[in-house]
């Protein structure tokens, strides 16, 4: 980013840095004389002002900080710092001035609770609270709803917002960091064959790993389990964290689902193993023979290199696999799924740890797929869903995008594979866990911090 901040006056070099130096570390090293200690400028300008003199794009701040700008006063830090930690600064600053710049949506002034943005006027009402951690929603023929609570709790949920007590004999969950009850999914028949989908952190010993089972729901007990996808012993790993799981049916009842990297990010690259991946099979379980690695790797993968993939759907008019990705600190992603792509992670990313120390220097490689678009600070992006309503005219085919860092649901407008436009329509309301579009047209939130079911419904 060719900012009129960092070409400015001169930066003091101090000394070589440390491999795993932290950035806010770098920054005030090197940075902070010339740049302020909030990066609000000093000596040299504002770095979080909005300001650029080029491009502003971080390949930009990248060659600024390599090579400087000596007839600004601005030296050359390539020979100081490596180039992950180059990588490390950019990212910081691009969080500092997001932070700065942000400017998300407000009530209407007047009303109460009452939104009017993008196009729409909307009001959140909520739905059912006093749920646990709720994780997942899934609409049922006849108005009512499926709920998971991570615990390990499935519930029914009435039109009216009745809470029904958890369905009994349900599988053996383990709730332990971001494991437990993650993802509930209804096959696209359910009304003639009453399948209903869950995927959860099975234990085995002290060890996990996400496992997917189907059943029915009779006189609110589960029966007629069936396992759909669950991997031998070897690659369970007593990690709390980075599951996944979203699952995803298309046109022809192919079942795509998500599985993290299991904290062992290195492992998302090994087409070998189920972790850092996309996964497809037939609706019952069994491995499609088309499949890109059915031969020679692990044979449910779609596609690898996916660090934590928390949402999952299919463009209701070109039939592409839409999926967000939650970065480390810095690089969320939005990709589009294809078969056999390799998406990066962690070889590249446009993150960096999350206690500020790099993770790599590159942001593209040839045969690393890149994302459509990424955010940078990480919004912890969630659960995502089109919009296929009719109760808001206006986002019709767009894309929801949920939000749990930031407590914002955003509504992607697309050109192809291409973000026309990223709006904030709703924020601080809570930590938005999943979002569906409702057969009624009202769009639901699974919240967090509070635990309800919640929905927008337009004001006329």
């Amino acid at each position: 980013m060719n900012r009129s901040l960092l070409a400015a006056l001169p930066l003091i070099i101090t000394g070589l840095c440390e491999a795993k130096q932290k950035v806010d570390e770098l920054y005030a090293q090197h940075c902070q004389i010339c740049h302020g200690e909030k990066l609000e400028g000093g000596l040299g300008k504002s770095l979080i002002d909005g300001v650029w003199r080029g491009d502003g794009s971080a390949a930009s701040l990248t060659e600024i900080i390599r090579n400087g700008q000596p007839e600004l006063g601005m030296p050359p830090f390539g020979e100081v710092l490596s180039k992950e930690e180059i990588r490390g600064l950019v990212i910081y600053i691009q969080e500092k001035e997001k932070y700065a710049l942000e400017n998300p949506p407000r009530p209407e002034p007047g009303t109460k609770d009452v939104y009017h943005v993008a196009g729409e006027r909307f009001r959140l009402e909520t739905v059912a609270s006093g749920l646990s951690t709720p994780w997942s929603v899934a609409f049922l023929p006849g108005g009512r709803f499926l709920v998971t609570e991570k615990p390990g709790q499935l519930r029914i949920i009435e039109a009216d917002g009745e809470v029904g007590p958890p369905i009994e004999g349900i599988p053996e969950v383990r709730d332990k960091g971001q494991g437990g009850l993650l993802e509930v999914a209804l096959h696209p028949d359910v009304a003639e064959n009453r399948w209903v989908y869950l995927s959860f952190a099975d234990p085995k010993g002290d060890a996990q790993m996400t496992k997917i089972v189907r059943g029915r729901i009779r006189d609110n007990r589960w029966v007629d389990e069936e396992t759909i996808f669950e991997a031998p012993e070897e690659f369970y790993t007593n990690r709390g964290h980075h599951f996944g799981n979203r699952i995803a049916f298309d046109k022809d009842n192919y079942l795509f689902f998500s599985i993290g990297d299991r904290g062992q990010q290195d492992q998302a690259q090994d087409t070998t193993r189920p972790n850092g991946k996309i996964h497809r099979i037939h609706d019952d379980g069994r491995i499609p023979k088309d499949n890109p690695f059915v031969d020679d790797g692990y044979p449910t993968i779609w596609s690898y290199g996916n660090r934590n993939a928390q949402g999952l759907d299919f463009h209701p008019e070109t039939g592409q696999l839409w999926e967000s990705e939650h970065g480390p600190r810095g690089g969320d992603e939005l990709n589009v799924i294809k078969r056999g792509v390799n998406y990066g992670w962690p070889v590249i990313t446009y993150g960096m740890n999350y206690n500020g120390t790099p993770i790599t220097s590159e942001t593209e490689r040839p045969g690393m797929a890149q994302p459509v678009t990424y955010w940078t600070p990480s919004i912890a992006v969630c659960g995502i869903d089109f919009y296929e309503g009719d109760a808001f005219p206006s986002w019709k085919n767009k894309l929801l995008v949920t939000s749990l860092r930031q407590q914002e649901l955003h509504l992607i407008t697309l050109n192809g594979e291409e973000v026309v436009r990223d709006e904030i329509i709703l924020e601080d309301r809570g930590r938005l866990r999943d979002v569906g579009s409702g057969p009624d047209g009202a769009v639901y939130l699974v919240l967090n911090s509070p635990d309800e079911l919640a929905r927008l419904v337009p004001v006329e």
